[in-house]
């Protein structure tokens, strides 16, 4: 049974350094890489806009740690003297 598992995971790394495993990995990079390169344009695009929104996002999430707006008036000590 063992010989029988490790033969089957040496065909499935075998297929990978075949040709067809070989030309499906470049085919991959070369995608990649155009893939990459064409959408880092829009994103640079899109960068001022994605800054803009990222103020309000930060104001609705980042305000639970301080309890939000319209505290009391309690100093550090919790308003006890």
């Amino acid at each position: 049974m063992h010989d029988e598992h490790s033969q089957h995971s040496h065909g499935r790394a075998g297929w990978l350094r075949s040709r067809n495993g070989l030309v499906l990995l470049g085919f991959l990079a070369v995608a990649g890489f155009f893939l990459l390169t064409e959408h880092t344009a829009h994103l640079f695009g899109a960068l001022p806009f994605l800054l803009l929104l990222l103020c309000p996002l930060m104001h609705l999430f980042m305000h639970g740690g301080h309890g939000g707006h319209g505290g009391s008036n309690q100093g550090a000590d919790g308003g006890q003297r």
